[in-house]
């Protein structure tokens, strides 16, 4: 992986990959199986630590365009999966409080449903299409997730095709505004898929951490839980620093 990031950063940017924080739900909790759920307490100490060390956090769309433009010293992507109704009532605020944006990457076909893919965690509710255009109206960046949270890699053409280019055109009949970002689920990804997004008209793209392909359309992201305080957050602050840079 680290050779083919390092090729895209220098062929295509000549500068290193930029440093994407990756969050799911926040919310109180009991149960989380599946470790996607930050405490809103802890949530918001971590935007706290990102501000006393010079840090902001800001949706990919104006990351991408500060990149574009030479100019995004300081700057941290914070993205949110799935669009869970917490990034309405608990991520929100606390965005507003700290002076920071954020991306999040919704389900267009499963608009006011739930995690049904997570079989053992609780139940979460997901946004309603009011709210999509809530959250995109408050200048928030909304991007695709797909239609039904699938693994992108083991579709058909015909079925990629209507996850990628089909959850697109619903999310901007919805907001009015053009959708730049795509997040695969579950982080799966091959360049058959990059390739269909990059072809869908999409500006970028999020995986995670380790991606069989990588660029523009396949961003690595830090994964962010409900452990990670300061010393840790500074820990993966150090590794993204590193490895960026090779």
């Amino acid at each position: 992986m680290t050779q083919t990031v390092t090729r895209w950063a220098r062929s295509e940017t000549e500068r290193p990959f930029p440093y994407v924080l990756m969050y799911h739900s926040v919310a109180t909790y009991s149960r989380d199986p599946y470790l996607v759920t930050v405490d809103p307490q802890r949530f918001e100490r971590q935007l706290r630590w990102l501000r006393r060390n010079g840090l902001r956090g800001v949706s990919m769309r104006e990351l991408m365009q500060a990149r574009q433009e030479g100019d995004a010293s300081g700057l941290v992507g914070l993205t949110f999966d799935d669009g869970y109704t917490d990034f309405v009532h608990n991520v929100r605020p606390s965005l507003e409080k700290y002076g920071c944006t954020a991306t999040v990457f919704v389900i267009a076909g499963r608009l006011g449903g739930h995690n049904a893919w997570d079989a053992d965690g609780p139940r979460k509710r997901l946004v309603t299409a009011e709210e999509v255009r809530g959250i995109a109206a408050a200048g928030l960046e909304v991007g695709s997730h797909g239609m039904l949270h699938q693994q992108m890699s083991e579709l058909d053409d015909e079925e990629l095709l209507v996850e990628i280019a089909e959850s697109r055109e619903r999310l901007r009949d919805l907001t009015g505004q053009d959708v730049g970002g795509f997040c695969y689920p579950y982080g799966d990804v091959d360049l058959r898929v990059r390739n269909t997004v990059e072809a869908a008209g999409y500006d970028y793209a999020c995986a995670i951490w380790r991606s069989p392909v990588s660029g523009r359309h396949a961003l690595p992201r830090t994964y962010v839980g409900d452990r990670d305080g300061g010393l840790r957050l500074l820990a993966k602050r150090l590794r993204h620093a590193l490895t960026a840079n090779r």
